[in-house]
């Protein structure tokens, strides 16, 4: 896809045809929308958050009319492409000034976090909102009184599952801008900063203490805590990703055991939960050091 980047690279006309004809595309096919923002992030990245903004407002008024003369409804394009591109070019700007992509992944749970508290302050009755978007989208062949208590539970985690869709989202664009940038201009860097990925122990401790919440309250507040969990999980889960491929890489068969590990755990996402709490315990243990202390001689 290196191709792609550099043409989004040539001019502000350019890159703003891949954002918002991407963008539009996405409304009929969502991953899409992945590239789009990888297009934001990786103008911000590489130039500033300056040239992003007008990246970023531009190719949304581009879009916006597009999506008029197509459907006769402008709101609603020009909305999608603020919702689509704001969050990816602030995290792009943190990256872009800190260095730090862990910094960046953070502030992309952190915006997740407000997004699920802000939603249950908005909405009186959230599970009844869930609730009917998920019979809407039940099959017609399908009798909605056979999974009716599946529904009835999954409508209390419904917005932080929808939340944690939406942040990875969010980090698979920018990971793909930081990665297109690296390409280009430092090969190799994204993959470093991907190795060397961490999280604080103060984030962890505020995280176990969230699970706490969690299973000692009742109602709402155990509800919203749950749904942050489900989000906070997120963060844990690239997290120790990053862990798990930095400690097989080192092994004689790496090239081969990486591979496996991305393919495992895509086709059993249940592992998912383990490499989550590899993330959660890496501040504390230092799980990348551990290993390369195993492969030095003693008193060394």
């Amino acid at each position: 896809m290196n191709f792609l980047a550099t043409y989004i690279m040539r001019g502000r006309m350019q890159a703003m045809i891949v954002a918002s004809s991407l963008a539009l595309l996405s409304l009929m096919m969502p991953p899409v929308s992945i590239v789009s923002s990888a297009t934001v992030a990786l103008v911000t990245l590489r130039l500033g958050a300056f040239e992003g903004l007008i990246i970023l407002g531009c190719s949304a008024l581009a879009a916006s009319l597009l999506g008029f003369f197509a459907t006769g409804n402008f709101q609603f394009a020009f909305l999608y492409m603020m919702i689509l591109w704001l969050p990816v070019w602030l995290i792009s700007i943190v990256l872009r000034e800190s260095r730090h992509l862990s910094l960046a992944i953070e502030i992309a749970v952190s915006i997740g976090i407000l997004g699920i508290i802000g939603f249950y302050l908005y909405s009186s009755e959230p599970a009844e909102m869930w609730s009917a978007v998920l019979e809407q989208m039940i099959p017609v062949d399908v009798p909605v009184a056979d999974i009716q208590d599946k529904i009835n539970i999954l409508v209390h985690y419904m917005t932080g599952i929808v939340a944690a869709g939406t942040v990875l989202s969010l980090l698979f664009g920018l990971f793909l801008g930081r990665w297109w940038q690296a390409n280009l201009f430092n090969p190799g860097g994204f993959k470093q900063e991907y190795l060397l990925m961490s999280t604080r122990t103060s984030l962890s401790i505020a995280s176990v203490a969230i699970v706490g919440v969690a299973l000692v309250s009742a109602g709402e507040v155990s509800e919203i805590a749950w749904n942050i969990i489900i989000l906070l999980f997120i963060l844990y889960t690239v997290t120790g990703t990053s862990i798990l491929h930095t400690y097989f890489a080192k092994f004689r068969l790496g090239n081969y055991m990486v591979p496996m590990l991305y393919i495992t755990l895509f086709l059993i996402p249940h592992l998912t939960l383990l490499v989550g709490l590899i993330g959660v315990s890496d501040p504390w243990l230092d799980l990348r050091k551990i290993k390369s202390n195993q492969h030095t001689p003693d008193g060394v």
